[in-house]
This record gives C-alpha cells, sequence and structure tokens, in this order.
C-alpha cells in the first residue's frame, strides 16, 4: 500500500488495486463485514439515500460498519475523497453511445438527463462534484464520452471541451438546488419553499415599478416536472450546434 493518504489516493485513482478483505470479529464472536472501499462506498450511498450528502460524516460512517473512522482511513483521504469515490460508482453505471455525428445533440442530452437522475436518488450528493478536479477515472469516463459525441458532431474542440464543463455544472446545480428545496420542505421550511399559485399571487401584488414580472408571470412559474431542464439544456446544445 502507498505510504501516505495523498499517494494512496493517486494509485487507485490510476489503476484500482485488488483489495485483500480484513476479517474482523464482533463482540459475539461473529464475523462482521470486511472493511473495503467498496464496502465503504456501499455505506455511504445508504446513508446519504436516507439522510441526505450532508448528514454523511466519516464518524457516522465508521458507527454504520460498526468500526472507527481509523479503519476508514486506511482506504479513504477523507470524505472529499469518499465524494469523488461516490460519484464515480454513479458515473461507471452511465452508458455511453457510440458517437452519432448525425445524433449527437439527442446524445448529450440523454447522457445529461442519466447523469441527472442517477445524481436526484442521493440527495445532496452533486456537493461532492463541486469546486474538484476529478482524477477518478469513472468520473473522467463521463468527461472522455461528452468530448468525443461533441467532437464528432464537429463542434471545436475548445468549445467542446467548455461546453463538457459548462453541461455538468448545470445538472450538478439542478441537482443540488432540487436536493436543498425538497430537505426544507422535510424540515416543515414549507415557508421557504413558495407554490406555484403562492408565486403567482405575490407577483400579482407587486407594485406598477414591476411591469414584466406582472405581465409574464404565468410564464415566469410555468413548467412541469423536468421542464426547465430540458429547456436548458437544449438551449446550450442549440449554441454549440451554432458553431459546429
Amino acid at each position: 500500500m502507498a505510504r501516505n493518504p495523498q499517494q494512496r489516493r493517486n494509485a487507485r485513482h490510476l489503476q484500482p488495486p485488488a483489495e485483500a478483505p480484513t476479517v474482523r470479529r464482533g463482540p459475539s464472536g461473529g464475523t462482521k463485514k470486511p472493511i473495503t472501499v467498496d464496502a465503504i462506498v456501499d455505506a455511504a450511498f445508504e446513508l446519504v439515500a436516507q439522510d441526505g450528502y450532508d448528514a454523511l460524516t466519516m464518524r457516522r460512517l465508521a458507527t454504520a460498519l460498526e468500526t472507527g473512522p481509523a479503519s476508514l482511513y486506511a482506504h479513504v483521504v477523507n470524505k472529499d475523497d469518499l465524494g469523488e469515490l461516490l460519484i464515480g460508482r454513479l458515473c461507471a453505471q452511465i452508458e455511453f453511445p457510440a458517437p452519432d455525428p448525425g445524433a449527437w445533440r439527442e446524445q448529450i442530452a440523454g447522457i445529461c438527463a442519466e447523469m441527472r437522475d442517477q445524481y436526484l436518488r442521493y440527495p445532496g450528493i452533486t456537493r461532492a462534484t463541486l469546486a474538484i478536479v476529478p482524477t477518478n477515472l469513472d468520473t473522467l469516463r463521463v468527461a472522455e464520452g461528452m468530448l468525443a459525441i461533441l467532437i464528432s458532431g464537429g463542434v471545436p474542440a475548445q468549445a467542446a471541451a467548455w461546453a463538457v464543463d459548462a453541461l455538468s455544472l448545470y445538472v450538478n446545480a439542478y441537482c443540488l438546488e432540487i436536493s436543498l428545496r425538497d430537505a426544507r420542505r422535510a424540515d416543515g421550511e414549507d415557508a421557504w419553499v413558495v407554490s406555484r399559485a403562492e408565486a403567482l399571487s405575490r407577483f400579482a401584488a407587486l407594485p406598477g415599478t414591476f411591469p414584466q414580472t406582472k405581465r409574464y408571470a404565468a410564464e415566469l412559474t410555468a413548467g412541469e416536472g423536468h421542464d426547465r431542464f430540458d429547456f436548458t439544456v437544449n438551449l446550450m446544445i442549440d449554441g454549440l450546434a451554432r458553431s459546429a
């Protein structure tokens, strides 16, 4: 095993090592589940699905695995490292079609929607994607696949590279916003989550200095499900199509 946490992270991301499970004994003599990276990630997903990413801590995760935090640090560097592993696991489940120059727009939109659906299963998990440079091979696989599709569609290399970042950032922000809204509702903070009817009522009561907001209140509050998501992704893709 590499000598320090950063070396362990780098080695794992370059080529995941074969882990030798460590047998542990419970207080009653029974055999506990071995501590491995996969076991840590599995338990972390369960905690995030139940209480959200913000509630995930190394101490709480260690408790769930019936061990101490020090045992986890033998496999992961810290929560940021764990978060990247979680995102990597989700990214590994995304299926990429062979790049089709005639259908690249639909392919990119489909990948964005699949990323969205994966992330929304685990509230707040996209916090782990923000302000990091991914080195996990599974995470990089998404950028690689998106870039290949955009390039095949004739999008210039620089525009394609920035588009991968912009589209990913929008997917992440969209999912984070939904998780924050749902968390407020779960905590009983309904006053901060305004319904469409309430928004229309508030806009109608605005003074005359907001003529456009009052006039187009219905349009400003329109959309169901992922309508706004689809609109924004396609708007970005339309801009790329003009550069292709």
